[in-house]
């Protein structure tokens, strides 16, 4: 016999009885086996995939670039060059006071030895270039034959460890574009890792303090494991067959989705299954009754997020339109698992899972106010000033926008300066009149000598040498006179493509790491243009079809976009102030818009249609609005915290973008679920009345006086 924890009832306790005998019976008992058993094969036949999907992430400069740009068709082009993508590196010495005979008689013999080891585009040792105040001197080495980024990555270490060995109170750095991808990389490389780790105790906490279960708190966390082990396979699946690209910021933010959106689901089903089980014998009917139940709101919250992040496809940049399938495929496995895997193993466990709060049938919930309820009956008394005071405040905080820093430059990607970022830090205050990083410009052979003659002649360019030539094209190294990635150098850059288009038969094209993040900016620009208004689009149609309303999608998607709005507000007011970040990536806005408003429409799913079921039972919109208040706020909010938490996780990791996205979708979140679901949609709600359905048919049947649901709705539980 089932021991229960004494609770207050208002109905008579019923025990449990034997299952009715016959082929129902057989079939609830043999169900939930079967879908254990498809699981358990499905994983077995994954569980090899997802290990390989770390072997096709590719994070080389074409995989983050637009891919119609001039800088990415250059990246292209000096792949198939002689000697293939060259790794560029800039190697720096230095001693504050002034370089000495030894030093740079070191140097040299240092630089020599390298050259000697590691095939290079000059096969020979560089000229050495010295700052004005000789203080510094650097060498331009061009490694080549490196064919993938584990062995250019390698090459630099190499290098790196050739360097250590020089004289006492001389500084020796190895920067340049190639040490910067390698140092990119070791990063990239730490963070899976460190992700999962962070992520699995996030939630690991959040669900034993949500549930007070020693055993309840499990069952979520491996169902949601093994639904991101077959999102990594599926995706695995997809780059092999569709050629999909995956960086490592895609397959980081794919984790975080899944454990994150997993969790939601999973935070529904469980308290919609603990109050069925009040009113059902047997565990099986009691999950049948709450899968028929969530299950279309959970449905619907995976279709918005799936397709809000499916529009990324639009996009032109590689590594966002990359994105875009690889996180949906992460919230339809969450979802896969979720209706299917989860109940199965919580029947299986039947009530004995939540102990010690055990919900016996037949019985009600602890008679308590809740605090949900309460803001209810808050937002209920004066639902305009509600609504006017909470729109104010976020408009508030969006005037943090203006506060946001500007582009963010390569030097400060990383919270923590890697060697690389040093190096450049150092030739800037080294060569201040001019720029250490060429602008690489590619041109057809026969027309090279025209365009070298016109890139020398440009205003802002300082000298221009002709490079590697194969395969019809030829390489042009362009130095500005401006610093890198200065407004002067960026004058010099579209000064270049000005002129160089403009010779016949020539197709030259200009970039370079300075180009490279010009174009980033256009043509984020470009994207946030185009894809905006089809995730709102694609939303919209989504809350429509399941609400069976215009007006009340309305409503939830004004209040997602107020509420990124603030949290980008926010981020002005935190980025450089608080976190000291010198500027933002010009794809968060794009990134941050797009998971703000597919994720946080999940919880405006979750309560309008919860409201929606109480007013089809005949309560009026305020009754309704309350009680869906009062039976899901508890459960918004758990998701909330969870999902705001994974998201948090990100700013544990040494990549800015990443930190920032954390930071803005957290925060995001938050306010989502405590400040515009609790109050703004509920008060927004009751000021519309039946309206909030128009034109579906619950517009046009208003409840009568007094009307009460015919079946009451039982408060969810906390957790």
């Amino acid at each position: 016999m089932q021991t229960t924890q004494p609770t207050h009832t208002t109905a008579p306790r019923k025990p449990e009885g034997p299952e009715e005998p016959g082929r129902a019976t057989g079939r609830r008992r043999a169900l939930p086996w079967t879908v254990i058993a498809v699981w358990v094969l499905v994983l077995l036949a994954a569980l090899p995939f997802a290990g390989k999907l770390g072997d096709v992430k590719r994070d080389t400069a074409v995989d983050y670039l637009p891919a119609s740009a001039d800088s990415t068709q250059v990246a292209k082009d000096q792949a198939a060059l002689p000697g293939g993508d060259t790794t560029d590196l800039v190697l720096v010495y230095r001693r504050d006071g002034g370089l000495t005979a030894a030093d740079r008689e070191a140097a040299a013999a240092q630089v020599a030895r390298v050259v000697d080891r590691h095939a290079t585009v000059q096969g020979r040792a560089p000229r050495a270039i010295p700052s004005r105040d000789g203080s510094t001197v650097m060498y331009p080495v061009a490694l080549t034959g490196l064919t993938d980024e584990t062995e250019r990555a390698d090459a630099v270490k190499d290098v790196r460890a050739e360097l250590a060995d020089h004289p006492k109170g001389l500084s020796v750095q190895v920067g340049g574009q190639g040490a910067l991808r390698a140092d990119s990389q070791e990063v990239f490389a730490s963070t899976d890792g460190t992700l999962m780790f962070a992520t699995v105790g996030v939630v690991a906490v959040l669900l034993i303090l949500t549930y007070r279960s020693p055993l309840l708190w499990l069952v979520p966390l491996v169902v949601v494991g093994a639904a991101a082990m077959a999102s990594m396979a599926v995706v695995y699946g997809l780059v092999q067959g569709f050629d999909l690209v995956v960086t490592s910021m895609s397959s980081s933010i794919m984790t975080v989705l899944v454990f994150g959106a997993g969790t939601d689901y999973a935070l529904l089903l469980v308290s919609r299954y603990r109050e069925e089980l009040r009113r059902h014998r047997l565990p099986y009917d009691a999950m049948r009754a709450a899968v028929r139940g969530c299950g279309p709101a959970v449905l619907a919250s995976c279709g918005t997020v799936a397709a809000g992040l499916l529009c990324l496809l639009a996009a032109d940049l590689n590594s966002s339109s990359g994105l875009g399938p690889v996180g949906a495929v992460g919230v339809v496995c969450a979802l896969a698992a979720m209706l299917t895997l989860l109940p199965a193993v919580l029947v299986l466990l039947g009530r004995r899972v939540f102990w010690p709060l055990i919900p016996a049938y037949g019985s009600e919930p602890r008679a308590r106010r809740g605090l949900f309820a309460a803001m209810g009956s808050s937002a209920g008394r004066r639902p305009g000033t509600v609504l006017v005071a909470g729109g104010a405040l976020l408009g508030a905080l969006a005037l943090g926008i203006l506060n946001l820093p500007g582009d963010l430059k390569q030097a400060d990607t990383f919270t923590e300066r890697p060697e690389s970022v040093v190096a450049m830090q150092t030739l800037a205050d080294a060569y201040p009149e001019s720029s250490s990083q060429p602008i690489s410009v590619l041109a057809r052979s026969e027309r090279a000598g025209d365009v070298l003659d016109r890139a020398g002649g440009t205003k802002g360019v300082e000298r221009a040498e002709r490079g590697r030539s194969g395969g019809g094209w030829t390489e042009i190294d362009v130095y500005a006179k401006a610093p890198p990635q200065s407004a002067g150098e960026r004058d010099t850059i579209h000064a270049l493509r000005d002129g160089l288009h403009r010779i016949q038969g020539a197709d030259a094209h200009v970039g370079g790491a300075s180009a490279q993040e010009l174009d980033l900016e256009d043509t984020n620009s470009r994207d946030r243009a185009v894809v905006v208004p089809l995730v709102l689009l694609a939303v919209l149609l989504i809350l429509a079809a399941l609400l069976r309303s215009l007006v009340a999608p309305l409503v939830l998607v004004v209040a997602v976009v107020a509420v990124w709005g603030a949290a980008m507000g926010l981020g002005g007011l935190f980025f450089e102030p608080v976190f000291g970040f010198a500027g933002i990536d010009p794809g968060l806005p794009l990134l941050s818009f797009v998971f703000l408003v597919a994720l946080g429409v999940d919880y405006g799913i979750f309560l309008m249609h919860r409201m929606r079921e109480e007013s089809l039972r005949g309560a009026d919109v305020a009754e309704a609005a309350v009680t869906a208040l009062r039976t899901t706020g508890g459960v918004i909010a758990s998701a909330g915290l969870v999902l705001a938490a994974t998201f948090a996780v990100l700013g544990s990791l040494p990549l800015v973008m990443l930190a920032e996205m954390g930071f803005v979708v957290a925060v995001g979140v938050l306010l989502d679920t405590f400040l515009v679901r609790t109050y703004l949609v509920t008060s927004a709600s009751l000021l519309l009345g039946r309206w909030v359905w128009w034109p579906g048919a619950l517009s046009r049947r208003p409840a009568a006086p007094g009307a009460v649901a015919p079946r009451r709705a039982v408060p969810a539980d906390r957790g």
